[in-house]
């Protein structure tokens, strides 16, 4: 049997998602002749987050696996939030994905012509007019899910020729602000309240990043997607299921627009949901703002750069989107599946090294004085080709201050007296003491070691509970290393809406250590290198690192102590 018939078979065992089946079934009907084109819409007024990746999987996803296309179009109808940093961060997120939207790169300003006449003919058609009522009067007037609203008193006020020349004044700049609004005449009695005249054109007297002060008139995003779309050929609308009751007006103004058999089809999936994390936009804004966080890329930020700088992988979070899936529920998702795609995928890549974060001397009396000797320490043994690095060993050590106990409890099988342990890759050691300082703090342990138990040699094999890291204190490397956790302590942040957000912040979530040693292998380590630190969990070198300073993220640790925790409790 081939290989690509074995792979035809495995594709065909695999269930579909919900969105697979819809594309399969209009591809068998032979819609839009066979095609698969989405889209990436993303507004340019803010980083992207956790949720955002799995929108772009979707779109870019589904145009690679049915040999499609997808672009990535920016909806910049709102240009007193916008900035081209924005823009440039989507686009380098999306690579980082592992993404590529080729030499299709559209902004909905690309379309703004076509919108603005576009919305003068539904003017000439009776299917616009300009309101000059507050927002406030327009939400009232417009009723409740269970009554009926009112017409507008502009509903018939003016006639075609004088809406349409308000709606020029308006581009003008002839009013000001919340002034005025056009909106579509479709039926204000309709129980969907979207359908109710939904404004579709608003006053902005703001610089736009492309355009310039040309426009003071921009569109809603009701009215300009479904028509971005169609002026695009997109096939599949792709987007998070509160949009789901903006259909109807979505194919309401492509009803108007096209004039033929095509049109684009909108799907909804469930958003995504993190447990003890903010994925509101807005907040994340006001974090930054605020100076809760440092900035966009704090790696505590379900932002995807945040992600980066902490240390994710592109394919850890692709895993991750994988293993959570796409269906028509909302719900939250534990943000430990999230992490444990990143260790899944660490362990299998990462190379192990030792460093000490809260270091105490520990000092091998009968060892010589002035030796030093190499020891080879596998880089992964997940991956038998990885191969090897020599880590210096000498009389004295630093090992981890909480891996020892002068007056342990039982089943204590670290370093205390008169215990043996083994250092990793090294010898076997007893303890014989140690020594303090006026405080009666510990300042340096004493042990003695076994040389016939050198790893490698017969002694080596004699059983010992104990396994502990360490780093040559003569050689050791000095080191900065920041333990993030999670940034807030509320399970559920949606059902904690009667406090305010930044109140059921993890007071914890960043531990920055100072005095760390790490051995000398690390010394040439590059920003965004990652390491799983032997006994501590997995960490990435930050862009702080400059100058031959190193400083490290801890990713995550190598076990969900949080779950733990809640078991606990």
């Amino acid at each position: 049997m081939s290989e690509l018939t074995v792979k035809e078979e495995s594709n065909e065992k695999k269930s579909l998602n919900f969105i697979e089946a819809s594309i399969e079934n209009d591809l068998k009907e032979g819609k839009n002749g066979g095609r698969v084109h989405t889209r990436f819409p993303p507004e340019p007024n803010g980083y992207l987050h956790i949720g955002h990746a799995k929108a772009i999987c979707i779109d870019f996803g589904m145009a690679e696996q049915y040999g499609g296309k997808c672009n990535l179009r920016f909806d910049d109808t709102n240009p007193a939030k916008e900035d081209v940093e924005y823009v440039d961060s989507i686009m380098e997120d999306i690579h980082w994905l592992g993404f590529d939207w080729e030499d299709r790169l559209y902004y909905t300003s690309d379309y703004f012509q076509q919108l603005y006449d576009f919305a003068k003919d539904l003017i000439r058609k009776r299917l616009a007019y300009v309101d000059f009522q507050t927002a406030e009067e327009i939400s009232k007037q417009k009723g409740t899910p269970t009554q009926a609203g009112e017409v507008s008193p502009y509903y018939e006020k003016y006639s075609v020729e004088e809406n349409l020349d308000l709606f020029e004044r308006m581009n003008k700049g002839e009013f000001e602000e919340g002034t005025c609004v056009l909106r579509a005449r479709i039926d204000m009695t309709s129980p969907n309240m979207h359908m109710r005249d939904p404004i579709i054109y608003r006053i902005i007297k703001h610089p736009h990043h492309r355009t310039g002060d040309k426009w003071n008139v921009y569109p809603m995003y009701d009215f300009a997607h479904g028509q971005s779309d169609y002026f695009e050929g997109i096939t599949h609308s792709i987007c998070t299921l509160e949009f789901e009751v903006h259909r109807p007006l979505y194919d309401w103004f492509i009803d108007q627009l096209k004039d033929s058999d095509y049109r684009p089809r909108q799907i909804e999936f469930n958003r995504l949901n993190l447990t003890y994390t903010v994925m509101s936009k807005r907040k994340l804004l006001q974090l930054v703002q605020e100076g809760l966080v440092n900035g966009w890329d704090d790696p505590r930020m379900p932002t995807i750069c945040g992600l980066r700088r902490r240390g994710y992988t592109p394919a850890s979070v692709r895993s991750f989107i994988n293993k959570i899936g796409y269906t028509k529920f909302d719900g939250i998702i534990d943000v430990s599946l999230l992490e444990h795609s990143i260790r899944e995928d660490l362990n299998k890549t990462a190379t192990r090294v030792s460093a000490v974060i809260d270091p105490v001397k520990l000092v091998i009396t009968n060892y010589p004085e002035g030796q030093t000797e190499m020891m080879s320490m596998p880089n992964n043994p997940e991956d038998e080709n990885s191969g090897s690095h020599d880590m210096p060993f000498t009389k004295e050590l630093y090992i981890e201050r909480e891996d020892f106990m002068e007056n342990p409890p039982k089943k204590f099988f670290r370093m205390t007296p008169g215990q043996e342990v083994r250092l990793k890759g090294a010898y076997i050691v007893k303890c014989t003491g140690c020594g303090k300082d006026e405080n009666g703090n510990v300042t340096e342990i004493y042990c003695e070691y076994d040389p016939m138990t050198k790893s490698g040699m017969p002694e080596s094999n004699r059983k010992v509970k104990g396994t502990l890291h360490w780093v040559s204190a003569d050689h050791a490397v000095d080191a900065e290393v920041r333990l993030y956790d999670r940034l807030f302590i509320a399970e559920d942040l949606n059902e904690e809406k009667d406090k305010d957000f930044r109140d059921l912040m993890n007071p914890d979530s960043l531990k920055v250590l100072k005095n760390c040693k790490v051995e000398p292998f690390l010394a040439d380590a590059k920003p965004m290198d990652r390491f799983q630190f032997t006994r501590l969990g997995y960490f990435c070198v930050d862009k702080d690192a400059k100058d031959g300073a190193l400083i490290f993220n801890r990713t995550v640790s190598l076990k969900d102590s949080w779950s733990k925790e809640k078991a606990k409790n």
